[in-house]
């Protein structure tokens, strides 16, 4: 185990973040600035494959990866993209057209949704706009 594969372990450790490989590269590079994205990305692969991490892809922009292997759901902000874990248990049956044509190996539920720091920022741009209109038209 590299000294950089284990600080990679250690900023995944508790994170919730749900970060992405470039995240991880960007704050361990600190560190570590001989280090390769590379190294990063084929790290994350060995942990996903050993099962200790899962990748996420609800992000369209980038792969996000979760440090808790353990069943859960995800709630997804469609402005910011950030992801919250659900612990709530949320058992769903898959129709038996699918369970003919596939072998089903687990589940996973993600909602999407705007969270709060976005909700306020849209709320207050849309005050903004309103007072601008008003003071454009001379109200």
């Amino acid at each position: 185990m590299t000294p950089q594969r284990m600080a990679i372990l250690n900023y995944l450790k508790g994170n919730l973040e749900h970060p992405s490989a470039e995240d991880i590269y960007k704050a361990i590079g600190k560190k570590f600035p001989t280090m390769s994205f590379a190294t990063v990305y084929n790290t994350l692969e060995t942990l996903k494959q050993m099962g200790q991490i899962r990748e996420l892809y609800c992000d369209p922009y980038k792969k996000r990866f979760d440090p808790n292997p353990n069943p859960h759901h995800h709630v997804v902000c469609t402005q910011c993209q950030k992801i919250v874990d659900l612990q709530d248990e949320i058992r769903i049956k898959p129709p038996t057209l699918t369970t003919e044509k596939f072998e089903i190996l687990g589940s996973h539920i993600e909602f999407y949704g705007i969270c709060s720091k976005c909700k306020s920022k849209n709320s207050s741009s849309r005050k903004e706009e309103t007072i601008y209109v008003k003071n454009r038209t001379g109200s």
